[in-house]
């Protein structure tokens, strides 16, 4: 009977998918599973490779050998230790980011954490815990979800490693950071981030991998950074799905 159940469940996918094939997420072409991207799409995402700053994970041109850093952080190092992410963020994957954040595109998650799983892998250690950037309470509240904690739970079960979802509260409300200038995105989130009360004890000691959807000037990871570390952390890193690069054109 059981072996009967499992037989008509994988019946009744393989017509699913027959009757609704998956498709690319970017391009709309069909694919062979949920999780992949139409080859149209793989040529249009830039993903990240080496070599890249060793401190914020830029990308750069040249290698510059191992623990070479950027000219930025070299002059204005990042609270956080090291940074890396999956794809540069461009009008490519602009979209897709933006539909996953803002358009209840949450299946997305599966792609997006093997794309975290690849490029978080010099990061990853068998302690460490991924704390997702928190959201305010009212933003919570209109978008229904954080897409950071999301990543942050899919991806500690796909890695095996914890995720402390509650770890970090935003605890004043902030505009947007998208059209403020680096100084002004500084500012803006100063002193917006806190250490759960009753949760110190898993700050301290810890090696803590922030998770974010996007980097952009870094001050939001910096800004959580700062407040890991003084709760005790003894590395904090960063890892996001996609990055700005410094002269690209806004993307909204």
């Amino acid at each position: 009977m059981r072996n009967r159940i499992a037989f008509d469940a994988l019946s009744l996918a393989r017509i699913l998918d027959f009757v609704t094939p998956t498709l690319c997420p970017l391009t709309g072409a069909p694919t062979s599973a949920p999780d992949l991207l139409s080859a149209a799409a793989w040529s249009a995402i830039q993903f990240i490779d080496d070599p890249v700053c060793d401190r914020c994970g830029a990308p750069f041109a040249s290698d510059f050998g191992s623990g070479a850093v950027c000219a930025r952080c070299a002059a204005h190092p990042p609270d956080f230790d090291r940074a890396r992410a999956a794809v540069v963020y461009d009008e490519a994957s602009h979209g897709l980011v933006v539909s996953f954040k803002h358009a209840d595109r949450t299946e997305l998650v599966r792609a997006f954490t093997l794309w975290l799983e690849r490029a978080g892998a010099p990061l990853f250690t068998p302690r460490a815990v991924l704390v997702p950037a928190p959201l305010h309470r009212n933003r919570l509240v209109s978008r229904r979800y954080n897409q950071a904690a999301l990543l942050s739970s899919a991806l500690a079960r796909r890695a095996r490693l914890v995720s402390a979802p509650m770890l970090l509260e935003r605890t004043r409300a902030t505009p947007p950071q998208k059209d403020l200038s680096p100084e002004a995105r500084r500012r803006n989130v100063a002193g917006a981030f806190a250490v759960r009360a009753g949760m110190e004890g898993m700050a301290e000691g810890a090696h803590i991998i922030l998770i974010d959807d996007v980097l952009t000037t870094g001050a939001t990871l910096s800004a959580c950074a700062r407040t890991l570390k003084r709760a005790g952390a003894r590395r904090v890193d960063a890892l996001v799905l996609a990055r700005a690069m410094r002269g690209a054109a806004a993307l909204g």
